[in-house]
């Protein structure tokens, strides 16, 4: 038996982890197989043995069968590991079964909000000509060079993800802030993952399996928007939205 060459028989690295969060707002089963089954398409692989957090937030007024949720979600390739706003009363039942509760912490989105509103209750200062006002933020951001391929993922955490290579399908991109990707897109794309809602998508060219900005997503089994060929493409929430249109240069 080869011996660690550490001495240690276990190690505990931090490691960045990343899981879709599956919003439930109905927890019959059966209407909860259908949206699945809608979405996914019939695709057998669609989430490809994804970890999943589910969220409960918005169920009211129903008690979730947790053994058939989960059994029903494992069927579509989803490894649910936690469970977000569930209630006091159903958290033992819940670590019975292994899962975690999910503290949820204030998005940067909402901090920044909160901070902005302090600001501008203070007391004005004088100026002698109003001039808009731009907001700049330091962020580190991740490059990637080569191709990201079928059954990769790239998480860039903390800020902005530039990749200068085409994003396959089956692969996956996710950045906190946005995505700059100056080649095709053709697998998934998800940017502001920690609710960042001016999140935005770029593309050289725009074909992808899925967009998501601040968890709310958009496929594409109806085609593409008609958009102008040979235009890069931007991708951002509009309202409860994902909208998608060419990007022009400014006059």
């Amino acid at each position: 038996m080869q011996i660690n060459s550490s001495g240690k028989a276990i190690e505990v690295k931090i490691s960045t982890v990343v899981a879709v969060v599956i919003s439930i707002s109905d927890a019959d089963p059966v209407r909860m197989e259908e949206a699945l089954r809608a979405m996914t398409a019939g695709s057998p692989d669609y989430f490809d043995d994804e970890l999943a957090v589910i969220d409960v937030a918005a169920v009211s007024g129903q008690q979730p069968d947790w053994t058939a949720m989960l059994a029903l979600l494992r069927r579509y390739g989803l490894h649910v590991v936690a469970v977000r706003n569930a209630s006091d009363d159903e958290e033992a039942v819940l670590r019975e079964l292994g899962l975690s509760i999910d503290i949820v912490s204030k998005s940067r989105s909402e901090h920044v909000a909160e901070v902005s509103s302090e600001i501008t209750q203070a007391p004005a200062i004088p100026e002698p000509a109003q001039e808009p006002q731009i907001v700049y933020r330091s962020q580190p951001a991740m490059v990637i060079d080569q191709p990201v391929r079928a059954g990769q993922r790239i998480y860039a955490r903390g800020g902005d993800l530039i990749i200068m290579a085409a994003v396959n399908n089956g692969a996956e991109v996710i950045a906190d802030g946005s995505i700059h990707i100056y080649a095709p897109l053709r697998g998934r794309a998800l940017a502001g993952a920690t609710g960042d809602t001016q999140a935005r998508i770029f593309a050289r060219i725009m074909e992808p399996e899925l967009v998501s900005i601040a968890g709310i997503y958009r496929t594409f089994e109806n085609g593409f928007p008609d958009l102008p060929g040979n235009t890069p493409v931007q991708v951002k929430l509009q309202g409860d939205s994902i909208e998608l249109s060419a990007v022009s240069s400014a006059s």
